[in-house]
């Protein structure tokens, strides 16, 4: 597996978040979803990380928003034939410490209650369960997370 920063506007990277859209828009309210769009991903203060296959196939991605005081992850999947072997976790860490090297050492995240193995990932990695953050307001289909790494 290889992990790198790509542009999002990739026919392969687009059906990897097509695959995502399509698994979560059923699960919650259009008022719950607080996915970003494609062109977002290409800001400049977005770090937007793919996870390949030993053949060069998109198995993974996830984005960093760098804020002024915290970095949001965004956007983070991996395909359902993948899952088990450690590549979440391993893009996780990869987008955190990317991230550490431009000076972010806040994490926060949404993500929804219906998807326990995700939040179990970010558990296990340090994220603490918190109020809402940014410009989210309380919805009962988010949890909200966070994570201080020291500097």
């Amino acid at each position: 597996m290889h992990i790198a920063l790509e542009s999002a506007d990739q026919p392969d990277v687009l059906a990897l978040i097509e695959e995502l859209d399509a698994y979560q828009k059923p699960l919650y309210p259009a008022e719950s979803h607080h996915g970003i769009d494609v062109a977002a991903l290409s800001r400049p203060n977005v770090l937007f990380a793919v996870a390949r296959d030993g053949g060069g196939r998109a198995i993974g991605c996830g984005a960093i928003v760098l804020e002024d005081a915290y970095g949001e992850l965004k956007r983070m999947f991996v395909r359902p034939a993948q899952r088990g072997r450690g590549i979440a976790r391993a893009l996780l860490a990869w987008l955190e410490a990317e991230a550490r090297t431009h000076g972010c050492h806040r994490f926060m995240l949404e993500t929804g209650y219906l998807q326990p193995a995700a939040i179990a990932l970010y558990e296990r990695a340090g994220y603490r369960r918190r109020g809402p953050f940014g410009g989210y307001g309380e919805d009962p289909n988010s949890v909200f997370m966070e994570k201080r790494i020291q500097g």
